[in-house]
C-alpha cells in the first residue's frame, strides 16, 4: 500500500479548521470533493465544509462565490481555508435539501396534492431565474446546471450550488456588474428585473483584493446578449490573466466531468468514427462539462466557443423536469443523449442553426432524417400551451434563439394567473430522500460517484477527540 502524500490530507488535521468546526457528519461526495456538515462553534451555526480535491476546481468555485456573495439565490461562502499543498476547505451555508428532492417528493405523491401546484412551479422557476439572472449579469456560466444543484433551505429559499465549472468571461472592456441586494421574491412578479450595483462590496471572511470584482452598471438585454457572442468569438481569455481565467484546453474530462459521465466505451453500438483533431484542447473552453442529461448540443457536439447560452439549455430541462417529474433526455451516452434530442426537436441542420457545420464534430456524427420528431408537446402531456412555449424558448438549438433568464422572468407565464405562491407556502422535503441514480449530484447523489477522500487507501476509519487533539484509527 502506498503511503499517504506528505501535506495535510484530510479535514479532520486541519487545526485551523477544527478549532473553529465541529465536525459532525460526512453528508455527500462529488467526483472531486467531499461535503461535511459541521457546527460552528463560536455561534452553533450549522454550516457545510466542503473539501475540494481539484485546485481548479477549488479556485473557480471561490472565486464565483465572492462575485455572487450579494446574490440571495446563490449558496452563501462564509469563508474558506486554502494552504500550500493542501486541499482547497470552503466553508458554505448548510441547505438541507435541494431540487431533485422535492421533483422526488411530488413524484412520490405522498403531499396531498399529487404533483406540484402551478403556483409551486413558478415560485421555484423564479427563484432559479434569479439565480441564474444573476451569474449571467456577471459573466459568470454555470456550466453544470442540474436539479441536484440547486441547493433549498429549510424554509424554501433557493439556492444555486456547485460552481466548481463555473467560468467567469470577462472580455476586453466588459466588467462584472454588482447584484441588487433585493430579492426577486421581495418584489411584485410584475415588476421589471434591473440589477443596482450595490453601495459597498463586502468580502468573505477570507477573501483578498485580487477576488474582488470591479463594480459596473448592469448591462442591458442586448448586451448580454452580445456579450455572449463576443466570449464566443475572441481568443481574449488566454491574453486575460491567468489567476483568474484558468484555460480549460489542458483539462481532460477526468477533470471536469462527473464520474458518472465517464464509459469504457462511449460510443458502443454507434456509427461514430472519431477522428484526431491536432488543434483539439487548444480553444479557451472545454465541451466536456456539465452532466449529461443537461448539457447543450453544441457540447454534445465539441463546441470550445459556447456562452450563457449552454446553461438556458440546461434550465429548459430542469423546467420540463418541473412540469412532468420525469428527466426531458436521460441519454445514457453522449450519442444516445444527442438521438434523443434529435427524436423530439428533428435534425439539426443549417436551416434550424445556421454554421452548425462548424461545430467540431457535426461531421463525424450523423443521424438518419427524423420525419416526424415528437415534439415537447409529447414529453410533456397535460401541459398548458403556455408551460410548453416556457421550455421551447429554452430548448433551441440555436443558442443566439434561447431566451435569456432576464426574459424569462419577465414571460407572461410567470406574471399572470395562478401568480407565483409565497415562499412560505412552498412544500419542503424535511431532508434528503432516498436517491437514484439518475442524476448525480454533490450533496444528494453521491452514491453514484468513488469518493476520492484518502482515506479510502486505509479502509474504514474512527475519528474521535482527545485532549491533545484528535486521535484517528483505522480498521
Amino acid at each position: 500500500m502506498d503511503l499517504p502524500p506528505s501535506k495535510s490530507w484530510s479535514i479532520h488535521t486541519r487545526r485551523e479548521i477544527i478549532s473553529k468546526y465541529q465536525i459532525l457528519d460526512h453528508v455527500g461526495s462529488g467526483a472531486y470533493s467531499d461535503v461535511y456538515r459541521a457546527r460552528r462553534l463560536s455561534d452553533n451555526l450549522t454550516v457545510a465544509l466542503k473539501e475540494v480535491h481539484d485546485y481548479q476546481s477549488a479556485f473557480r468555485e471561490i472565486e464565483a462565490l465572492q462575485t455572487l456573495q450579494n446574490c440571495p439565490n446563490v449558496v452563501v461562502l462564509h469563508e474558506h481555508f486554502w494552504g500550500e499543498d493542501e486541499d482547497a476547505v470552503l466553508v458554505l451555508e448548510y441547505l438541507p435539501t435541494d431540487l431533485s428532492d422535492v421533483i422526488r417528493e411530488a413524484k412520490k405523491g405522498e403531499w396531498k396534492d399529487r404533483g406540484l401546484r402551478t403556483g409551486e412551479i413558478k415560485r421555484w422557476m423564479v427563484q432559479i431565474l434569479c439565480g441564474v439572472d444573476a451569474c449571467h449579469r456577471n459573466s459568470i456560466v454555470h456550466r453544470d446546471l442540474k436539479p441536484t444543484n440547486l441547493l433549498i433551505s429549510a424554509d424554501g429559499v433557493l439556492k444555486l450550488a456547485d460552481f466548481g465549472q463555473a467560468r467567469i468571461l470577462l472580455a476586453p472592456g466588459y466588467f462584472a456588474i454588482g447584484e441588487n441586494s433585493q430579492s426577486h421574491e421581495q418584489r411584485s412578479p410584475n415588476d421589471a428585473i434591473v440589477a443596482n450595483p450595490p453601495e459597498t462590496n463586502p468580502s468573505t471572511d477570507n477573501a483578498d483584493d485580487e477576488g474582488q470584482v470591479i463594480q459596473a452598471e448592469p448591462l442591458r438585454k442586448e448586451e448580454v446578449r452580445g456579450l455572449s457572442d463576443e466570449l464566443r468569438e475572441g481568443d481574449f481569455l488566454d491574453e486575460g490573466d491567468k489567476e483568474s481565467n484558468i484555460p480549460d484546453g489542458d483539462v481532460s474530462c477526468l477533470a471536469t466531468c462527473t464520474a458518472s459521465d465517464m464509459e469504457e466505451d462511449p460510443f458502443k453500438n454507434y456509427a461514430y468514427e472519431a477522428e484526431e483533431d491536432e488543434n483539439e484542447g487548444l480553444g479557451p473552453l472545454t465541451s466536456c462539462v456539465g452532466t449529461r442529461w443537461f448539457r447543450a448540443p453544441e457540447l454534445l457536439y465539441g463546441s470550445t466557443t459556447y456562452g450563457t447560452e449552454i446553461d438556458l439549455w440546461s434550465l429548459g430541462c430542469i423546467f420540463a423536469e418541473l412540469l412532468s417529474l420525469e428527466p426531458l433526455f436521460p441519454g445514457t451516452s453522449d450519442i444516445d443523449q444527442l438521438g434523443r434530442i434529435i427524436s423530439v426537436l428533428g435534425n439539426l441542420s443549417e436551416e434550424v442553426w445556421p454554421g452548425c457545420q462548424e461545430l467540431p464534430d457535426y461531421k463525424t456524427i450523423s443521424f438518419g432524417k427524423v420525419e416526424n420528431p415528437i415534439g415537447l408537446e409529447s414529453c410533456l402531456p397535460n401541459r398548458s400551451a403556455d408551460e410548453i412555449l416556457l421550455v421551447k424558448k429554452l430548448l433551441c438549438f440555436h443558442p443566439a434563439n434561447r431566451a435569456t433568464a432576464m426574459e424569462l422572468l419577465q414571460d407572461k407565464y410567470l406574471t399572470e394567473e395562478p401568480l407565483p405562491v409565497p415562499i412560505s407556502e412552498l412544500r419542503i422535503p424535511s431532508k434528503h430522500s432516498d436517491q437514484d441514480e439518475g442524476s448525480p449530484g454533490e450533496w444528494g447523489d453521491y452514491g453514484a460517484f468513488d469518493s476520492d477522500s484518502d482515506f479510502d487507501d486505509f479502509g474504514p476509519v474512527d475519528v474521535t477527540k482527545t485532549n491533545e487533539g484528535f486521535s484517528i484509527r483505522f480498521s
